[in-house]
């Protein structure tokens, strides 16, 4: 694997102090933000420097009981080319549920959710990662979560679970040693408990992440100082093997370029600082020590046979386990899962059997909360035009109105919603939002075709009203 060095996360609110930060070997950039044709220029100057980018995607749900989007998929690759990356990454959750397999409409989540630590979802995870793999041109690493909520009845541990996974798929791991954290406070599982059963020989990189705690709950908000919390795990994993990477996340709430900077300087320390007597072990073997060992998990035919094949004969065989319907009932059980715990989040539903419910709620602001925060990004007129009342009414509206697209979707749904209903009593306010809608909603560029006009005309005549 490529050493990366230390690295940060690229978002455009910091692209020039990144690009003039000193010691940076590596940047890290959402890779649904990444336009192949359309490259920032901070980024197109940082790859002339030398300066690896390595795209980060968010949205692909490869935990999901849906096989991988072919789309997204392409995306991701071209990203990859564009960037002349040497790895992609992407997460061990779901983000959407619903839809064919469970005959409900589709739902998103707009946020990572976890996946049950069961066989079923390992077995689905396992096919999915293999697809992906088969569609991306260089190697792919699945990080961790982070989590508010616990699934009942799990059946590993997340070490036992993310040792099979790269045992069965041949997957690298991104490792958030934030999340391990955030998985300590908030589910009681030991970080320490979970690096021993880790292979570490297969870890890619590395994050650090800031967060906060409130009621006893731990937030991953990506917009707060490291604690140290989170750097003594870190240490903890540079002392059992050196890891090739290591990247400072920061999303929002952006400090002062000296204290990334100094940020950064702790945690290359504290990489230093372990890894002293650290022998490199990355072409070692994944294999735990014995008594670590992790349960036997019954897995179908051809994945066995392709745990100890060749490369090639590996991909044949998760070409035959994708044709295979064997996993089938294994999806359909993991969508009615998921769906039945996102529509208790997002709409509102019971609460599904063997969950918190107080927990659930925490989640469930969570998710509302952080979907007004992106529409408000992704639409930041809605913000400036309700003023004070915007967070108060979107998060009112996301408790009974599930996402069923994508954040631009929910911004117009938003203010439809708005318009429809009465609810904007100031006629300023309300000609300002409508305007907004109407300028948005259509065709981009608008149709000039005389029926396209009429019906422009009388959305605007029926939502002025």
């Amino acid at each position: 694997m490529k050493h990366l060095g230390t690295g940060i996360g690229w978002r455009p609110e910091i692209a020039a102090a990144v690009e003039g930060m000193p010691g940076i070997d590596w940047v890290e950039a959402v890779a649904e933000n990444v336009c192949p044709g359309h490259l920032p220029e901070s980024l197109v100057r940082l790859r002339e420097r030398g300066v690896t980018v390595v795209p980060h995607g968010v949205s692909l749900g490869l935990g999901g009981a849906d096989r991988p989007d072919e789309g997204k998929l392409a995306d991701l690759a071209a990203a990859v080319e564009a960037l002349g990356s040497p790895l992609v990454t992407e997460h061990i959750a779901f983000v959407r549920a619903g839809g064919a397999l469970t005959a409900s409409p589709r739902l998103e989540a707009g946020h990572l959710l976890p996946v049950p630590r069961t066989r079923d979802a390992l077995d689905v995870l396992c096919e999915n990662i293999r697809i992906a793999q088969d569609a991306l041109p260089v190697p792919l690493a699945v990080e961790n979560i982070a989590a508010l909520i616990a699934w009942p009845g799990e059946e590993m541990t997340e070490g036992q679970f993310l040792y099979d996974l790269a045992d069965r798929t041949g997957v690298r791991l991104l490792i958030d040693v934030a999340n391990l954290h955030t998985n300590h406070v908030n589910r009681g599982e030991d970080p320490a408990k979970a690096l021993d059963e880790l292979p570490v020989e297969a870890i890619a990189y590395v994050h650090v992440a800031g967060g906060f705690e409130r009621e006893g709950v731990w937030h991953d908000s990506h917009a707060h100082a490291v604690p140290p919390a989170v750097l003594a795990i870190l240490s903890d994993l540079s002392s059992r093997v050196r890891p090739p990477g290591v990247l400072l996340e920061r999303d929002e709430n952006f400090p002062a370029p000296a204290e990334l900077e100094r940020e950064l300087t702790a945690i290359r320390e504290t990489v230093e600082k372990a890894s002293i007597s650290v022998v490199p072990a990355a072409s070692d073997p994944v294999v735990p020590a014995v008594s670590e060992a992790p349960e036997p998990t019954e897995v179908p035919d051809e994945a066995v046979a392709s745990a100890a094949a060749s490369p090639a004969a590996e991909r044949a065989s998760g070409d035959a386990l994708k044709a295979s319907p064997s996993t089938d009932p294994a999806r359909q059980r993991l969508a009615l899962a998921q769906a039945a715990l996102l529509s208790a989040l997002v709409a509102g539903t019971p609460v599904p059997e063997g969950f918190d419910g107080t927990r659930l709620s925490v989640q469930a602001r969570a998710l509302a909360g952080k979907r007004a925060d992106v529409v408000a990004k992704v639409a930041p007129e809605l913000p400036e035009i309700l003023a004070e009342a915007y967070r108060k009414a979107f998060v009112a509206y996301a408790h009974s109105h599930p996402m069923t697209g994508g954040y631009r979707r929910d911004a117009l749904d938003f203010a439809e919603h708005l318009l429809l209903g009465g609810r904007l009593e100031d006629p300023d306010v309300r000609r300002r939002v409508s305007d907004w809608w109407l300028e948005r909603s259509g065709p981009a560029p608008l149709s000039q075709h005389p029926a396209a006009r009429l019906a422009r005309a009388t959305r605007r005549v029926l939502l002025r009203r």
